[in-house]
């Protein structure tokens, strides 16, 4: 304290005291804020740790599923676990037509300098309409038995390899190759294209080295959904099926598709798809015997149809399908893809459609159809190329190219036919839904 001019001590006044202790009040309270806002931000620091935590293990989690999801392992059996809840889920199935080769088309292919085959240039135009897809699928009108047994054009195919890893770069998952073709080269061509698909990754099914492996149902899991695949032939072009080696090939019968379709089903598939190689050749409409099998395939349980095998393209319908129990379900059947890839000159044989399905497993574990569009594809072959002269063509793009003057390189010509093609190719498979 400061002294007065006598001595005594200054006593403080009444303002004085009041004025320290509001000062101190507000220190208090300044400090209790301070620590309040410290907590605030610890318990914030705290909370954000966990969800950055939590999202790590969700992004494993998550990469940990579609690794599985998309593994495609060498074998007829894909197995991946399945989600733990139930969610409503939609993906796209992509199938294509027959894939032919005929001598010229892997002459084209030939590189001399390498001594070996590409024909992935084949398929430039068109790759994304695939690649793009959640699954792919297509039908193996040929055989791959080895350069050593020589390579072989219509009636008795033989390919290159190259062509089924051509193929498996384009996007191809599964192939059926139980059709007329598949014995060609007999037992051992048959069990030789088996080895080939293994080594190109691409699942297989309908043609068996084993009598065990015919009896597995290939599966494959796209987004945690169960496909089942089962694959038949009308026949082998009066080539015997080996004694002894009946499981070699399945051929259509009732009880056989029957028996598969229940298999599937006891293994829990929640969607079943059926490759059919059947029809008559050159017939743009289905005949009795397909609308027959499909209406026995329908009711037997099988939600998918594609067939194959006439070289041209046949209807697609969705369909409402009452079972015996009263309930009812979405059918999808495509009588015939036509030809994806060949030589043929036949009327309509240059033809075919790039499939999309828009499907949809709901939470009460139903499927339903929802969309189906298509890709109008063309076999174009350019007379005037040395090299490389095969080539699909995406037709309703080429058509705006040729039109808007990015790309004339089709001439007039081959613009008014493709025109005239696209035409047919809607007149017969029918409307987009």
């Amino acid at each position: 304290m400061r002294r007065n001019k006598r001595g005594y001590r200054k006593i403080k006044t009444f303002d004085t005291v009041y004025s320290d202790k509001k000062f101190i009040k507000y220190l208090s309270f300044s400090v209790i804020i301070l620590l309040i806002l410290l907590l605030c931000v610890a318990i914030f620091y705290v909370i954000n740790k966990w969800i950055e935590h939590n999202q790590f293990l969700k992004s494993v989690d998550d990469n940990l599923k579609q690794v599985s999801s998309d593994s495609t392992p060498n074998s007829n059996e894909v197995q991946n676990q399945t989600p733990e809840e139930e969610t409503e889920t939609t993906f796209t199935m992509t199938a294509i037509g027959d894939v032919m080769c005929h001598n010229t088309q892997y002459w084209d292919a030939y590189q001399k300098e390498m001594d070996d085959y590409d024909f992935s240039y084949v398929f430039e135009d068109i790759n994304r309409s695939i690649k793009t897809s959640d699954i792919a699928i297509g039908s193996l009108e040929t055989s791959f038995a080895g350069k050593e047994r020589g390579y072989h054009n219509y009636p008795t195919f033989n390919s290159p390899d190259a062509l089924a890893y051509d193929l498996k770069k384009l996007g191809i998952d599964v192939l059926s190759t139980a059709g007329n073709h598949c014995l060609d080269m007999g037992f051992s061509g048959l069990s030789r294209t088996i080895d080939v698909l293994n080594d190109a990754n691409i699942l297989h099914l309908g043609t068996y080295q084993t009598a065990e492996e015919r009896d597995k149902i290939l599966f494959r899991y796209v987004k945690g959904i169960k496909i089942a695949f089962v694959n038949y032939t009308y026949g082998t072009n009066g080539i015997p099926v080996p004694s002894g080696k009946e499981f070699c090939v399945n051929l259509i019968d009732k009880d056989l598709m029957k028996k598969d379709i229940e298999s599937a089903k006891s293994q829990d598939a929640d969607i079943i798809v059926a490759c059919m190689h059947w029809g008559t050749e050159y017939r743009t409409t289905a005949n009795p015997e397909q609308e027959e099998l499909a209406d026995f395939l329908f009711q037997n349980g099988v939600d998918i149809i594609l067939g194959n095998h006439p070289h041209v393209l046949e209807p697609m319908e969705k369909r409402t399908i009452t079972l015996e129990d009263g309930t009812t379900k979405d059918g999808f059947v495509i009588y015939a893809l036509g030809n994806f890839i060949c030589d043929q000159n036949a009327e309509n044989t240059r033809n075919s459609i790039i499939l999309n399905l828009k499907i949809t497993k709901h939470v009460d574990g139903k499927i339903s159809i929802d969309h189906a569009d298509y890709t109008p594809i063309y076999m174009y072959k350019n007379s005037s190329s040395q090299l490389k002269k095969m080539k699909l063509l995406d037709m309703e793009q080429t058509i705006y190219n040729y039109e808007t003057g990015i790309d004339s390189s089709i001439g007039q010509k081959t613009y008014e036919d493709l025109k005239i093609q696209l035409d047919k190719i809607k007149k017969i498979v029918g409307p987009e839904f």
